[in-house]
């Protein structure tokens, strides 16, 4: 079990942070901004000599120990199964477990950095070589209710704190008890101590004006040496103020879950030197963590999978799909993560410039359940492959395959790089979800990478052997997403017919091979409403991904023009069209049709290539139709347009173009598509009736649940709230019927 470990003030040091801040310039605008002066001067030169001093060490120190953090994400292979902090180091395993964005928790630590060091009275002192029972006993028979232990750091190391003349003169207490050392320590305060009781007292009123989530990952409390309880972040951070740091109890607590494995992050080695010593002095404590389930605990984790929910680090088994060309932006990734839902970038169609970008973005953010996009891509494989290569250099942890038919070779490198051995047993670094609607495609993807891949990869030299034995014992999907009749590209499947099939194909293919880890089969397409998402449910999804209702939100990053038409539209306003990226293949894209023509001059654009075989085949009526209405220029200027992106992108694809007129043909018509999806996303209301919009009739039956209340209106619908909503009304219904079948 990973323990990420968070040091608190004593391991402040001039210098610290040096290499992280030029990786993170935004953040840093925004702490700078927030407190009022270069935190990054401050860490690193300290031209004031203010590091040492509380209000600023703190702030300081918990923005260094993020940006660790932050940094260990993009580096590390494996994630924390654990968090602890100590003192002000907790702040930040908060942050990482996902409880507050990185911008509250430094709000925090100034607040607390400041109420602390405007406490002037008291004083605090280290002891070295006596137990802590012995400590405690010494001062209830010399100095009761005057000092108490602030600090349980080792098995032989206590900070004991209190009043001020006690501190100072008794020392010889301790000395004659047989401590090996006595340190005074040079603070202002008696921190930890009932002395701090009116600085707990403001900070609570402080902490009452912001809400918590429950952790993500499981931190563990300085004032309990347990995790933190659902609802127990305001209380607990209170009572730290005052209470005992017991960090002697948390490292032997986690001792105790077996196979303990930590990392200190942040500046220094305070943390390791002191859980060296605990490892060595003190015992494992061993401890059932036992908690009563009520219904209300029962009710938020009926649905789906629970080991779903593990896998991605979320609250919900809820999935908001990735919509292309960053739809599903950046604002929509952070926002469902921070609600404890799994959210992918709309990657799609974006340059690989935009991509990294994106993630750098995402991950400046701090939040762990997140995943990208990677999209299927005929005609430019090698984009796939530096795609690939984009994912792995960022150890993006989640992401999403859609519209593959096949394992491409860059689908199986990407599997192979994101395999690794842990006691024996292959694991996935990299979660990887497929969606797709056909059997024979969830068979591919069922099974391991082939081995003609593996042959050309090893071949090649992009893996190793090591890595293809890895590969032939694992599959390709971690788990699977049966997409239904949904929005963008789709195959209209009936979810009744297809969730079954899918599930009864992976039960068969993981008993085939002997799958020691779930793949777990979940459902999209169609689903607005809870009364969707309960029959989802119970058809055995242990998942649900929704899709068009988070294009009408505001953080979806398309126009408010589109999301003007998308709040209004009903469960039959969409067609069929066809899809600009796969316009040859005959592939389908489901869109908006309300005021629209869009899907009818698509289709009819996709009827005159099958018809003819080149543009001056087709009657000269025809093309002055498709001139003037379509395209607003000559089919000759199309092409000019064409040949000067091409030229830049990919010549080839020029010089086919030349040498096929069918292809040319398709080149002229595909401009079409990507000027429907550019009006669209720019919102420019002259050209509304060529939008592209991708859009399934599941927005349509969220239109109608909603309409009436705030959120019919999409400049109230966020995509977090959307999900907890649709989630929780689903787990209302099973709770109710839990509730009757009790008898409470």
């Amino acid at each position: 079990m990973l323990s990420y470990l968070f040091p608190g003030q004593g391991s402040q040091a001039k210098g610290m942070g040096e290499d992280l801040f030029k990786n993170y310039k935004e953040l840093i605008e925004k702490v700078d901004k927030t407190l009022g002066y270069s935190i990054e001067e401050l860490c690193t030169k300290n031209p004031l000599n203010q590091l040492g001093k509380t209000q600023f060490t703190q702030p300081a120190l918990y923005t260094v120990n993020c940006l660790t953090y932050l940094n260990k994400l993009k580096t590390s292979k494996s994630r924390p199964d654990i968090l602890a902090g100590h003192s002000l180091g907790e702040y930040c395993a908060l942050f990482a477990a996902g409880v507050f964005d990185f911008e509250t928790g430094l709000r925090l630590v100034e607040k607390r950095g400041e109420i602390m060091s405007r406490a002037k009275a008291g004083g605090m002192a280290a002891v070295v070589g006596l137990k802590a029972d012995k400590i405690n006993e010494l001062i209830q028979n010399n100095f009761p209710d005057k000092i108490q232990i602030a600090n349980l750091n080792s098995i032989y190391q206590t900070v004991i704190s209190g009043e001020k003349d006690v501190i100072i003169n008794g020392y010889q207490v301790f000395d004659n008890a047989g401590a090996t050392r006595y340190i005074p320590l040079n603070v202002s305060a008696a921190f930890h101590s009932y002395m701090m009781e009116s600085a707990k007292k403001e900070f609570a009123e402080y902490l009452d004006g912001f809400e918590f989530k429950d952790p993500e990952i499981p931190v563990i409390s300085n004032f309990t040496a347990r995790p933190y309880g659902k609802g127990e972040v305001k209380k607990l951070l209170s009572e730290q103020i005052t209470g005992t740091v017991k960090w002697t109890e948390t490292i032997r607590y986690l001792m105790g879950k077996g196979n303990f494995e930590y990392e200190e992050i942040g500046p220094g080695n305070v943390l390791t030197d002191l859980v060296q010593e605990i490892i060595t002095e003190a015992d494992p404590l061993c401890i059932e963590d036992k908690k009563e389930i009520s219904l209300d605990e029962i009710r938020e984790n009926s649905l789906g999978s629970e080991a779903f929910r593990k896998r991605y680090r979320i609250k919900y088994a809820y999935a908001t799909g990735a919509m292309y060309k960053g739809i599903a932006s950046v604002p929509v990734v952070v926002e469902g993560a921070k609600n404890g839902i799994l959210s992918f970038f709309g990657a799609g169609g974006l340059s690989l410039e935009q991509i990294e970008k994106s993630i750098k973005s995402i991950q400046s953010e701090g939040v762990i359940s997140y995943g990208m996009n990677f999209l299927h891509n005929p005609e430019d494989p090698e984009m796939e492959e530096r795609t690939v290569d984009l994912y792995l250099k960022y150890g993006v942890p989640n992401i999403e395959l859609a519209a593959f038919m096949n394992i491409t070779a860059a689908v199986g490198r990407l599997r192979i790089k994101s395999l690794a051995e842990k006691d024996g047993k292959v694991i996935s670094k990299v979660n990887l979800m497929v969606k797709l609607s056909r059997p024979e495609v969830a068979d591919a993807f069922l099974r391991p990478v082939p081995e003609k891949i593996i042959t050309k990869l090893l071949h090649e030299n992009k893996i190793t052997k090591k890595e293809a034995a890895l590969a032939r014992n694992h599959p390709v999907a971690d788990d699977i997403c049966a997409e239904a009749d949904s929005g963008g590209h789709t195959d209209g499947a009936a979810a009744f017919a297809l969730l079954p099939s899918i599930q009864r194909l992976r039960d068969d293919i993981v008993k085939e091979y002997g799958y020691k880890d779930a793949v777990h089969v979940g459902l999209a397409g169609g689903i607005g409403t809870p009364q969707a998402a309960a029959a989802a449910f119970m058809l055995g999804a242990e998942f649900i991904l929704t899709g068009s209702i988070n294009q009408c939100t505001v953080e979806a990053g398309t126009s408010a023009e589109v999301k003007n038409i998308l709040q209004d539209i009903d469960v039959q306003n969409t067609e069929y069209a066809p899809a600009g990226d796969m316009f040859e293949m005959g592939a389908k894209v489901q869109v908006a049709k309300k005021g629209i023509l869009f899907p009818a001059r698509a289709n009819r654009l996709y009827e005159l290539y099958k018809q003819y075989n080149s543009i001056d085949e087709i009657d000269e009526k025809i093309r002055k139709q498709l001139e003037e209405r379509y395209f607003g220029k000559n089919l000759s200027e199309v092409y000019d347009e064409c040949k000067e992106y091409w030229g830049k992108i990919d010549p080839a694809e020029l010089e086919r173009a030349e040498k096929s007129s069918k292809y040319k043909m398709a080149m002229i018509f595909k401009w079409y598509f990507g000027f429907s999806t550019q009006v669209a996303m720019s919102g420019n209301m002259k050209e509304r009736v060529n939008f592209q919009i991708h859009c399934g009739p599941a927005l349509g039956s969220f239109n109608q649940w909603v309409k009436g209340t705030s959120m019919e209106d999409w400049r109230s619908r966020s995509v977090g709230e959307i999900g907890r909503m649709i989630m929780d009304s689903t787990e209302n219904h099973f709770y109710e019927k839990l509730k009757l079948a009790s008898g409470k």
